[in-house]
């Protein structure tokens, strides 16, 4: 559900809305997005991908994984990505409190099913993204078994592969990462 309000709405106008009733509301541009709590094949995934990056992050500790964390961009972004990966030696600079307040090295969003969704995730917060400074964007697709990798230049995250089945996955965000695209998938 998507709702165009004017004037433009705030960060500060987030807090009035509930906080329990199962909803998403994420600000991009003042723009209200809400979405529904995600499903039992979107949440596998993104479990699928923590078990991942957390065996990665065990044993090559240059960072930190989080889950559904809200990212407080400016006045009228705030977006609430599945996962977002902050490096070390950046955690200071972009953590304030409870909220990511600065730009991610890396962002992953799982698809939800519905147009709206879909749209959401592959245009406007890419673009959002681009525009904030993160470093590297996954788009999963689970009903298309692939991911999207996005890369930033100048401001803009470019898409530089979409990968299915047995390709592997790496980032030069992730030294010595490698992931079967296929893997993710797995129920």
């Amino acid at each position: 559900m998507t709702s165009r309000i004017e004037p433009l709405l705030t960060v500060a106008d987030l807090d009035a809305f509930p906080d329990d009733d199962g909803n998403r509301y994420e600000l991009i541009g003042g723009e209200l997005f809400v979405s529904g709590a995600p499903g039992i094949p979107h949440q596998r995934v993104l479990h699928n991908l923590q078990m991942i990056f957390g065996s990665y992050l065990k044993a090559n500790p240059i960072g930190i994984l989080v889950p559904g964390a809200e990212a407080i961009l400016s006045d009228y972004d705030a977006v609430i990505p599945d996962l977002a990966f902050v490096c070390n030696e950046r955690w200071d600079e972009v953590v304030t409190g409870e909220k990511f307040t600065g730009a991610l090295d890396l962002v992953i969003e799982i698809l939800s099913p519905g147009t709206q969704n879909r749209q959401r995730d592959l245009s406007a917060k890419r673009q959002l993204y681009g525009r904030y400074g993160v470093k590297e964007y996954w788009i999963v697709d689970s009903e298309n078994q692939s991911v999207l990798i996005f890369r930033l230049q100048d401001q803009t995250l470019v898409e530089i592969a979409t990968l299915a089945g047995d390709q592997e996955l790496t980032s030069a965000l992730l030294p010595d990462f490698q992931l079967t695209t296929s893997a993710i998938f797995k129920l």
